[in-house]
């Protein structure tokens, strides 16, 4: 367990978080962030945190955190892990809040066996296959597989997303399902749990936290947050959240991807924060 003593003091900034999904949210799907790039840089001068908070692996989100600048800390694996750096000496410090892959990959084979046909982990595809499945180039892919805390799979049928969700949580785990795969964690494991506990574990009572996501992996998250942003796709935001809008529960914002993400956090950080 890391001690919040020694981790970044770089942290100690003002009460306000950015927390933001990657795929979908902060880029497009050709890994595309370069519309955000400004609003970043602003965020980073006025000493605003942005909290990468996704599905990726720790690999994954290292390359994308040093090709912007960020120092925060950094949840990964749709909550499976929270890493962070310790301003002094550099060195990278690791909370683990789920279970391992090895654990989590023979569940995701015993709900196979119960459905009756095998759900399909994104390790055992060939390149070729997740080439065509997400755009990754060998070296992407490479990152991508270093899964630690969460087993991605190929989405199952919508008929029987129910019942697989129902059997996963009598094997202690759970499922989220995202735009182009599901997410076998352990029970108990999300986004928004992740982001209690790095509130918790800075003693951040007195904060106000904008969340973006783009799909139901999102939901925990955006649950969490005390301004919520869906970040539509071209062709407008994921079906499984247009409750939540219609509600008023969560904003939409108002252009895809990197585009709507810049606008959508600008405006409410000078107009309502």
């Amino acid at each position: 367990m890391a001690n919040a003593k020694k981790m970044n003091l770089i942290f100690n900034k003002k009460p306000l978080w950015i927390i933001t999904d990657i795929d979908g949210t902060l880029m497009d799907h050709k890994y595309d962030f370069s519309p955000a790039l400004p609003t970043i840089k602003w965020l980073q001068s006025e000493n605003i945190p942005i909290i990468p908070c996704t599905s990726k692996t720790a690999s994954e989100v290292r390359v994308i955190r040093e090709s912007i600048g960020l120092k925060d800390p950094f949840i990964v694996e749709n909550g499976g892990a929270i890493y962070g750096e310790n301003e002094s000496t550099a060195k990278e410090w690791e909370i683990v809040l789920g279970k391992s892959y090895k654990y989590l990959r023979e569940k995701l084979d015993l709900i196979s066996k119960e459905i009756g046909y095998e759900l399909k982990a994104l390790n055992d595809l060939s390149n070729s296959e997740i080439f065509n499945l997400t755009g990754l180039d060998d070296k992407g892919i490479e990152l991508a597989l270093k899964r630690e805390w969460s087993v991605p799979f190929l989405n199952p049928p919508d008929a029987d997303f129910t019942l697989i969700r129902e059997i996963s949580l009598r094997m202690d785990t759970t499922i989220f399902k995202g735009n182009r795969m599901s997410h076998l964690l352990a029970k108990g494991s999300d986004k928004g749990k992740a982001v209690n506990h790095l509130k918790k574990l800075f003693n951040k009572r007195e904060l106000k936290i904008i969340a973006l996501g783009d799909s139901q992996n999102d939901l925990p998250l955006l649950k969490a947050a005390d301004i919520a942003v869906v970040v539509p796709g071209e062709k407008g935001p994921n079906p499984l959240l247009k409750e939540g809008i219609d509600k008023g529960e969560y904003l939409l914002a108002p252009a895809p991807h990197a585009k709507g993400w810049a606008f959508s956090v600008k405006e409410l950080i000078e107009k309502n924060i």
